[in-house]
């Protein structure tokens, strides 16, 4: 038998590059700001995004908040590995970023919409796709409207999308139910995961 075929149980583990995506609503700028309070051995990647900074959130460590015109900027450098156009904002995923932090070693978490984590499915086959959802649509749709922070319009176009999205899990490698009040809980469950993926006989290699 090819000896290439035989793991080294003292290997490096291969690190991981870990999509938390699912619906607006969800709790996944939660569950990431929950694990950093954690301090968490993870990167944690700051996207970019042209869409208003909230009151609770820090420039370069929710977002990277841009400008239309920077935005585009970095499209045209091919700076993103990622990006779209989400409830009329682009966001976009910083390729050098994500590069440096799996070169160095670090597992890699990022937080994306459903329709960019279809697009890191095809670009990295090897990624490992977490789904994060309510415990049911009705739970989903009361934490929307509780943000206040869309017009009824606007809500009606996030209820729809997210019902739509809610049948999409079958794409992903894992789904984290996060209840209300039990965010640890869910942390928990995702940490497991990752445990689990770097006990795999033959593991992910993730390459960009």
């Amino acid at each position: 038998m090819n000896s290439d075929n035989y793991l080294n149980p003292h290997q490096k583990p291969e690190p991981l590059l870990i999509v938390i995506s699912g619906p607006s609503g969800v709790g996944k700028d939660s569950v990431i700001k929950r694990m950093k309070a954690r301090d968490l051995p993870f990167h944690f990647v700051v996207n970019a995004t042209t869409r208003a900074r909230r009151k609770d959130e820090v420039h370069g460590e929710d977002y990277f908040f841009v400008s239309s015109e920077e935005f585009d900027e970095m499209i045209k450098n091919d700076d993103l590995l990622e990006h779209a156009i989400v409830y009329g904002d682009h966001k976009g995923i910083p390729k050098e970023q994500v590069r440096q932090a799996l070169e160095s070693g670090e597992d890699v978490i990022m937080r994306i919409d459903v329709q960019g984590a279809d697009t890191i499915r095809e670009i990295c086959p090897q990624a490992l796709l977490i789904f994060l959802t309510t415990q049911n649509e009705q739970e989903l749709v009361e934490r929307l409207k509780l943000r206040k922070t869309e017009t009824k319009d606007g809500m009606d176009v996030r209820i729809a999308t997210a019902h739509k999205e809610l049948e999409r899990i079958k794409d992903f490698d894992y789904v984290v139910v996060n209840p209300d009040c039990q965010l640890d809980e869910a942390v928990d469950t995702i940490l497991v995961i990752i445990k689990a993926e770097h006990h795999r006989a033959i593991p992910r290699k993730v390459t960009l």
